[in-house]
């Protein structure tokens, strides 16, 4: 995606400062020095006067550290930097930069940890850097974000001691920042780029050009016998002397609507992601795909009501728009409203468009309404409907039972997977493109469907 760098959060640096009542502290070599001290207390054994001697030592080491504190570098003239060098995407590994900017004309040793929430890490990153005088240096650490949305970050806290070590001063930098964790770009990219190269090219270079059909303007032609008055350009014809006709083809930006289920089946878990994690993923590969081929895309995500919806429209701005709202999509406790959202789209899409229908089906006696949501649709739009498929189901059904209890539970998978298999036909027997993917390949097939839809000029 060229636009990555446009999703990268900007960098944000801040001055450190104390935080707490007491800003400093003891630092290693002040308690090294104290227990070198103790050797005073085996001669303090026969002559009392060693015990001052003692006395004398760690007055000594408590002086040092009072010189050695005055002395390191005040919390103003250190800067923090945090800088990010990739979008954070779900369950991408992505790079985070700490820049730590010493203008003091002594050298520090800070410990830096920096207030990441658990939705991108699982605890918070520790740094440690040596920052000499009037210089800055950059240590780094990776995150790997487990859920999109908005992130929180908050304050980078500081611990630095001067090149003695003796003395310690505990600072913060305020980088609190909100940053958003999109969808997996790379996965939407690795497929949308090996899909349009292997097909869409080649698509484009045999597609069948359907004259007289349509009203997208192609080209203009000599009158023949057959023409339509209509069709005549009269300004052409002025030019030339002659009748001279317009030819039109099927039109090829059309409108394809992104459906999102985000009810309550699409919780399931498949390792780490979500069913609704796969779909927002393939969803963004299919409308890279569907903008590159130059159709407008539209997006509908909902569960009890809608929760994200952005226009059909075509660009790159409004990709960037696409990819900001499929980050905040969310599964949802509660089944969803089908048919709220269905009489939605009819209402806002009057004109005939391709419907991608990211779902799943209830495993119940009754049609679920889902089925009846889609069978509204179809009248009017043609519906690719795609339900994410649950692998150890599959796995199950296929199993030879080793068991009384073993068949049971395998005869109650082959039933469900029966189920769904006559309720996916019932629905292409009512005119919708309806398939089961499976998890690991939801993207391709999504994207395939589509192309072939394209090839065969079926809107």
């Amino acid at each position: 995606m060229n636009d990555q760098q446009t999703l990268i959060p900007p960098e944000i640096e801040a001055r450190t400062e104390s935080y707490k009542r007491i800003g400093f502290a003891f630092g290693d070599r002040f308690f090294i020095l104290l227990f070198v001290g103790l050797v005073w207390l085996g001669p303090a054994f026969f002559n009392a006067r060693f015990v001052y001697a003692m006395l004398g030592w760690d007055a000594l080491v408590l002086l040092l550290w009072l010189v050695d504190l005055a002395q390191m570098p005040q919390p103003g003239q250190l800067v923090v930097k945090r800088s990010w060098k990739a979008p954070p995407a779900l369950s991408m590994d992505c790079e985070v930069e700490i820049t730590l900017r010493n203008s003091s004309p002594r050298g520090v040793h800070a410990k830096l940890i920096d207030a990441v929430p658990p939705q991108l890490c699982n605890e918070p990153p520790t740094l440690l850097i040596d920052a000499r005088a009037r210089s800055e240096r950059v240590a780094s650490y990776r995150i790997r974000p487990m859920q999109r949305g908005d992130a929180e970050l908050g304050s980078c806290y500081i611990q630095y001691q001067s090149s003695f070590r003796i003395a310690e001063r505990w600072v913060r930098a305020r980088l609190e920042q909100t940053v958003r964790v999109y969808p997996d770009l790379e996965d939407a990219r690795r497929h949308s780029m090996y899909l349009l190269r292997s097909r869409q090219v080649a698509l484009e270079k045999r597609r069948t050009r359907m004259r007289g059909i349509g009203r997208e303007f192609e080209s203009l032609r000599e009158y023949q016998d057959g023409d339509e008055y209509r069709d005549i350009c009269w300004t052409a014809s002025a030019r030339r002397a002659k009748l001279v006709t317009r030819v039109y083809q099927m039109e090829r930006s059309q409108t394809v609507w992104i459906v999102i289920d985000a009810g309550r089946l699409m919780r399931a878990r498949v390792g780490s992601l979500s069913k609704l994690d796969k779909a927002v993923n393939s969803a963004l590969s299919l409308a890279q795909v569907a903008l590159y081929s130059g159709d407008r895309v539209g997006l509908i995500a909902y569960g009890r009501g809608i929760r994200q919806q952005v226009a059909a429209a075509k660009g790159s701005s409004h990709l960037r728009r696409l990819i900001e709202q499929l980050a905040l999509v969310h599964e949802e406790g509660a089944e969803a409203d089908h048919l709220q959202m269905a009489g939605r789209l009819l209402t806002d899409q009057k004109r005939r468009s391709l419907i991608v229908w990211l779902t799943d089906l209830a495993e119940t006696a009754m049609t679920p309404e889902v089925i009846e949501a889609a069978t509204m649709m179809m009248p009017r739009h043609l519906v690719l409907f795609v339900v994410i498929g649950q692998p150890d189901l599959g796995d199950l059904a296929a199993k030879k039972p080793g068991s009384a209890s073993e068949m049971y539970r395998i005869a109650a998978a082959q039933e469900m997977v029966h189920r769904r298999e006559l309720l996916l036909a019932r629905l292409r027997e009512r005119g919708a493109l309806a398939m089961e993917a499976s998890f690991g390949s939801v993207s391709p097939v999504l994207v395939n469907a589509y192309l072939q839809i394209k090839e065969r000029n079926q809107l």
